[in-house]
């Protein structure tokens, strides 16, 4: 089966901002696809949960940090090779707990983003944050 022509997998996904501005950022582990790039966390929704929800339990598992609250961004559609994926993004500035590395992935904060490659999908993405974090 083609994965262009299946329905989008939905993707809840988390942009934790400190005060300052800083965004954390994810490397995706070894073992799955584009294993070394960076995203913002998250991950798949389950069929019947709600978005916020997905966003919430992935934020636990990947970084044990409990969203408190978060906002939606934007949407993103991107097909890769692998999947075709629909991206929620939100974005949270009330969180508890300092994120870990609970699925050994390496993770960092970031101001101007420095860290490469980026996953294809986050990249036009840094410039609206940045609009949205530096404004002019």
């Amino acid at each position: 089966m083609s994965t262009n022509t299946a329905s989008p997998i939905d993707v809840a996904v988390g942009i934790l901002m400190k005060p300052n501005g800083d965004v954390l950022l994810g490397q995706r582990p070894h073992g799955k696809p584009y294993a070394g790039y960076w995203e913002f966390p998250g991950g798949k929704v389950e069929p019947g949960e709600a978005i916020l929800d997905a966003l919430k339990r992935e934020l636990r598992e990947e970084l044990g940090v409990q969203v408190l609250s978060a906002d939606p961004w934007c949407g993103v559609e991107h097909v890769y090779p692998h999947a075709h994926v629909r991206l929620h993004f939100y974005i949270s500035r009330d969180w508890e707990g300092e994120p870990q590395s609970l699925e050994d992935q390496a993770f960092a904060w970031q101001g101007t983003v420095g860290v490469e490659p980026l996953l294809p999908a986050t990249i036009p993405l840094i410039e609206w944050l940045d609009r949205l974090r530096y404004p002019a």
